[in-house]
């Protein structure tokens, strides 16, 4: 038996449609969500080991699913 995800069970894509450079320090959502906020401790290939900001807690997060708080597509950057 396998474990699955809410986002597995009901089909739902976190997945962004741009591009967006994450680096280590910087501070990011998952998904559509707006909660909670995780710092970016380290990233190794296509995975980023996240840090909850409120209670400390570390996870393994795709990257494709992180978003930069405050951030803004590249595309509309260069408007």
């Amino acid at each position: 038996m396998t474990l699955s995800s809410y986002s597995d069970v009901f089909s739902i894509s976190h997945d962004r449609a741009y591009a967006e450079d994450i680096q280590p320090g910087d501070m990011v959502r998952t998904g559509p969500n707006f909660f909670p906020h995780f710092e970016v401790v380290a990233i190794h290939g296509d995975k980023a080991w996240v840090r909850d900001v409120q209670n400390g807690a570390d996870h393994l997060a795709l990257l494709s699913r992180c978003r930069k708080i405050n951030g803004q597509p590249l595309a509309d950057a260069a408007e």
